[in-house]
């Protein structure tokens, strides 16, 4: 019997909170041609640290540059598409003067949205949510957790 091969996407994810609302991004849905909410994030490339990615896509997506401060967790998710993904997920800040502006041609809008406001609408995944719910419930680890990127050449 042949072993299953295990092929997982690895993608980050950003969360920004202003008061009591947290940055977002509407895009398409690659399985659906829905709009849904997700908060900036996407695929890690080769050989990118999870921390250099998460700020690369935040600022791809949003034009925003963002420093992260903390990181809120790892999650699991077999997702519309039958494919399997890990998303690490962080949080922390962009300047508080710059405005958030679609900066990559799949992104249709940025928008500052309350948690339920967030919920109301299509979400990208169930990970959007769950991400965002850990934060406010005050998951915070240290970014000190996450080990550089090494190479074995």
């Amino acid at each position: 019997m042949a072993v299953p091969v295990l092929s997982w996407g690895l993608t980050v994810a950003a969360i920004v909170q202003r008061e009591d609302r947290f940055l977002v991004v509407e895009e398409l849905d690659g399985a659906n041609p829905q709009r849904v909410l997700n908060q900036p994030a996407g695929h890690v490339d080769p050989g990118e640290s999870l921390i250099d990615a998460v700020i690369r896509e935040t600022r791809e997506e949003t034009s925003l540059p963002f420093t992260p401060e903390t990181l809120v967790g790892v999650y699991q998710v077999r997702a519309r598409n039958g494919r399997d993904y890990c998303r690490v997920c962080f949080a922390g800040t962009v300047p508080p003067d710059l405005e958030a502006r679609p900066g990559d041609s799949e992104i249709l809008a940025c928008h500052w949205l309350t948690r339920e406001e967030i919920a109301a609408r299509r979400q990208r995944s169930s990970l959007v949510l769950a991400c965002l719910d850990d934060f406010i419930r005050g998951r915070r680890i240290p970014l000190g957790a996450i080990g550089g990127l090494r190479s074995d050449r």
